[in-house]
């Protein structure tokens, strides 16, 4: 018998999942192959954490020992067991530690799950583990909602459990109260915390119920803050999917879909993400099983087949069913680019040294004085009657109050991380230098072959004067339709035909992978953001510069090339 045979059901259901022998979404591909690949990581001495198998079992089986509380289940007075996804997600998030000193490596755990797929049994057995089977003296353990009621959507289940275990309430001398489990012994707390909660909690787990529905971070901000005096805390959030893209719950989605492209890297966060793909017909059965985990177990085939035929007909509840049965954020917008495509078109060997000779256009967007400011070094090539383009050592500015004190809170420690990477650039202390990003330019340029500058309207002008002053091109490029959907559609292609090469700037990538599209009459596109915080600036740059490369490359054939070449001094492969 296997030593840890929880963990092996884990890590097999991992390996099933990416094999596609189990129905599931990207998002949970993503998180399952980063799990296998830091455990090949794992095995190297510079890599921080390892993966604690005992620890995760130990998790596993403490959960698996309370009772059910609802259903014929808990009638029949059976206990949890859990399903392998749950056990993965589990092992996940309390097997990865330290290496250092052994703590835990995750601080916040995600899972978005549709309906009636055990959420509140999960959070329950969590918030349990935590209060009583942690090893932290004192802990507090809070389960947040936005109303009285949906707090306790955890804590009964967590206070029912309890009741019917006195074998744990005596081993752990847990006290059962009406409202509040406590451990005298020690002081360890476990109760509600409703809206937006005081300072003055020092938690040791928060579990986040339905974090869909609330409309500030208030309560998670709190919480994380108040974590500070705690050696491995864990902020637990379990949600449905909701309608309100400009919340913190749509916030955190994003920050887990960057974790798991590795556009934003972030080594203390876990995150599932159960839903349906992109292109997926949410009306064909099959796909029910996809986002749909506990599908045939907890939540019940027919049921959900019985609810996918009412909203087809009828479009007043269809909203409602992609919400809470695939979850699908309904006012959520999809990612123009493919960002799997972009990550295989990074090569971290591109130098500006090796591209001195080619086309180059320095392109820039500095439309707001007080907002990330961005300048992209686009080199190309024509190889084998196809233009390719480079992306080499993009530079990106902001002034010192927008990374410090900016109102988007949402990025500013983002901002601060590249900062520290040397990946940004203070420029100026309330508003970008535009001057003194001129001058860069036109002081990189001794070096390159630069053939423009296009900058965008609302703002470029302002160096254009230096730049055309030094000698250069600027090239004013309108904000329009014509001038960008065309090169939106080319970028689309050339990522996909692995055409567009880049070296994995994490800004210009994120930039990236926040254009969604303005889709106009004749099928046009036009490069937008879902929510102001997350920028474009760079992506919006580099359209520009494949706009003119486009232009001076109308047609690209063997007759028109080799002219264009001489006077421009395309290099030709």
């Amino acid at each position: 018998m296997a030593a840890y045979p929880n963990v092996d059901i884990a890590n097999k259901w991992a390996r099933q999942v990416v094999l596609n022998k189990i129905p599931a979404c990207k998002w949970i591909k993503l998180a399952c192959e980063r799990h296998l690949n830091d455990l090949k990581s794992s095995k190297k001495k510079e890599f921080p954490y390892k993966f604690d198998a005992r620890l995760a079992e130990k998790k596993i089986a403490f959960i698996e020992l309370l009772p059910h509380t609802k259903g014929e289940w808990a009638m029949k007075r059976m206990k949890l067991t859990l399903e392998p996804w749950q056990k993965f997600g589990i092992a996940c998030t309390f097997g990865w530690v330290r290496k250092k000193d052994g703590y835990r490596r995750f601080r916040e755990s995600y899972w978005e799950i549709p309906r009636k797929n055990g959420k509140s049994a999960i959070a329950a057995g969590v918030a349990l583990n935590m209060f009583a089977n942690d090893g932290e003296f004192g802990s507090e353990v809070y389960a947040g909602a936005t109303t009285e009621k949906q707090a306790w959507e955890v804590f009964k289940p967590a206070r029912l459990m309890a009741l019917r275990s006195p074998d744990f309430v005596e081993a752990a001398g847990v006290l059962v109260n009406a409202g509040s489990l406590e451990i005298p012994e020690d002081g360890s707390l476990f109760e509600t915390i409703i809206g937006d909660p005081p300072d003055g909690q020092s938690p040791h787990c928060a579990v986040i119920d339905e974090f869909h529905e609330h409309q500030t971070s208030a309560m998670y901000d709190t919480m994380q803050t108040g974590m500070g005096a705690r050696r491995q805390p864990l902020i637990f959030t379990i949600t449905t999917a909701g309608f309100n893209i400009e919340g913190p719950c749509y916030d955190l989605r994003v920050r887990i879909q960057e974790m798991l492209l590795g556009t934003v890297p972030d080594d203390e966060l876990f995150g599932m993400i159960w839903t349906i793909d992109e292109g997926d017909d949410w009306t064909n059965p099959k796909v029910l099983a996809k986002a749909n985990p506990n599908y045939g177990v907890s939540v019940y085939a027919d049921y959900l087949e019985s609810q996918q035929r009412r909203a087809i007909q009828s479009a007043a509840k269809q909203n409602a069913f992609k919400t809470k049965h695939l979850n699908v954020w309904v006012s959520a917008k999809s990612a123009f680019f493919n960002m799997e495509q972009w990550n295989k078109c990074k090569d971290e060997n591109l130098k500006l040294d090796d591209f001195k000779n080619d086309a180059c256009m320095i392109c820039v967007d500095l439309s707001s004085k007080i907002d990330i400011a961005a300048r992209i070094n686009l080199f190309y090539r024509i190889i084998e009657g196809k233009i390719h383009y480079y992306s080499i050592k993009p530079r990106f500015y902001l002034p010192y109050d927008t990374v410090y004190n900016g109102e988007e809170k949402q990025v500013i420690e983002r901002y601060q991380k590249w900062l520290n990477l040397e990946l940004l650039t203070v420029s100026g202390d309330a508003e970008n230098d535009l001057n003194e990003i001129a001058q860069e330019i036109i002081d990189d340029a001794i070096n390159l072959t630069i053939k423009e500058v296009p900058y965008d309207e609302w703002g470029g002008f302002q160096i254009a004067k230096n730049i055309d002053d030094a000698g250069y091109d600027s090239i004013k490029m309108p904000k329009i339709t014509k001038t960008f959907s065309p090169a939106m559609k080319e970028l689309e292609a050339a990522i996909a035909a692995g055409r567009f090469h880049h070296d994995g700037n994490p800004i210009l990538s994120w930039m990236i992978g926040n254009v969604i599209s303005k889709t106009g009459k004749n099928e046009t596109e036009f490069p937008d953001k879902e929510k102001s915080f997350k920028k474009i600036d760079g992506a919006v740059a580099a359209l520009m510069g494949i706009s003119r490369i486009l232009t001076l490359n109308s047609n690209p054939s063997d007759d028109d090339l080799s002219s264009h070449i001489e006077k421009h001094g395309v290099r030709r492969l």
